[in-house]
């Protein structure tokens, strides 16, 4: 509920009458609340294009106006995002956010990217509390599960290892993330209970509603449920996607199609994206956003807290209309990539 101070709220430190905007929700079983506004360290790194003391800055930005929930991984920049928070928090009273990292992704190079292993997986939380200058993170995810040459290894060996990090106070909870999500459902189902937070990305989008199908089974499980990029990894913005977009030629263009709209009428596509994704699912209990600057913070903060105006409303109501007129997803894409490229090794 908005209005009332959460948990993490440090007076002295928090712009209170921010703070008091938020809405806060539930965090499935954890017991925590957690901003419905999050923000993901994924664009704390050169794969957005990003300079440091802007983004240490919007991180500050972001943790006094009430966000409390911050996500990264080892994946982003390949250590560079943890990095970066690792110098924006130090100065952060510790108990004013919540914050999860990753396991099992890492490397550029394909052979060494993915490592599902008990040994890896200690040996990276152990770098990612290194580098984040903390004792513990708040969740702890398995990333990108698809990608693991079967889930047998997922639940016998990556899972046990977190259950015992948790044990020893590096980690209070643990998640999982895909982009397929009936392979969460599968994993989610073999280790019932096991798991406390699920990360889903692009899957509630102006482009992809599959997410929708999956709602009530991930209520029933009582898993926080993080709905991760609105944008679709920068796809649904009047920018674009970076050249690394696993989007086919024909989605990028109707994307193209969509921001050249917008440009046209002097609108960001990113807001009515951010709007459109955020504006429903109560039983999410926040809205992952990378950004890695104050201007893209206020951006989002806005839609999400405040709505559109009438013109951006109607030029949302436009695209919905005329051009984002049938789902699209790139399920599939990476994975075809990935194996094909092990294959040639």
């Amino acid at each position: 509920m908005s209005g009332k101070l959460p948990a993490t709220y440090v007076k002295g430190f928090h712009d209170e009458a921010k703070v008091r905007q938020m809405e806060y929700r539930k965090f499935g079983k954890t017991g925590l609340e957690v901003s419905k506004v999050s923000f993901g360290g994924g664009a704390l790194c050169a794969a957005y294009g990003f300079d440091l003391e802007e983004g240490i800055k919007t991180v500050h930005e972001a943790l006094k106006s009430g966000i409390n929930y911050i996500d990264t991984a080892p994946w982003y920049g390949h250590g560079r995002s943890e990095e970066v928070l690792g110098q924006a928090l130090k100065d952060i009273p510790r108990e004013s956010y919540y914050i999860a990292t990753k396991v099992c992704r890492y490397e550029p190079e394909y052979e060494k990217m993915f490592d599902f292993s008990a040994k890896k997986t200690r040996e990276s939380v152990e770098k990612s509390l290194r580098r984040l200058g903390l004792d513990y993170v708040d969740v702890i995810q398995i990333h990108d599960i698809e990608f693991a040459e079967n889930l047998d290894i997922v639940i016998n060996e990556t899972l046990p290892t977190l259950e015992q990090l948790v044990k020893e106070g590096k980690a209070r909870f643990i998640g999982v993330s895909a982009y397929p999500i009936s392979i969460l459902k599968e994993c989610l189902t073999r280790a019932a209970g096991r798991f406390d937070t699920v990360l889903t990305y692009c899957r509630y989008t102006l482009a992809d509603e599959t997410l929708l199908e999956y709602l009530d089974f991930f209520k029933s499980q009582n898993l926080g449920q993080i709905c991760a990029a609105a944008h679709g990894l920068g796809l649904l913005t009047n920018g674009g996607p970076q050249p690394w977009h696993p989007a086919g030629a024909d989605q990028k263009a109707i994307a193209r199609k969509a921001s050249d709209i917008c440009k046209e009428r002097g609108v960001e596509l990113g807001k009515l994206a951010f709007y459109y994704t955020a504006k429903g699912l109560p039983d999410v209990s926040t809205f992952l956003t990378g950004m890695q600057t104050r201007e893209l913070l206020k951006i989002n903060l806005e839609a999400a807290l405040l709505g559109l105006s009438d013109k951006e409303q109607e030029v949302l109501e436009y695209l919905r209309k005329n051009v984002f007129t049938k789902p699209f997803n790139w399920e599939g894409n990476e994975l075809a990539v990935y194996w094909a490229a092990l294959k040639k090794k």
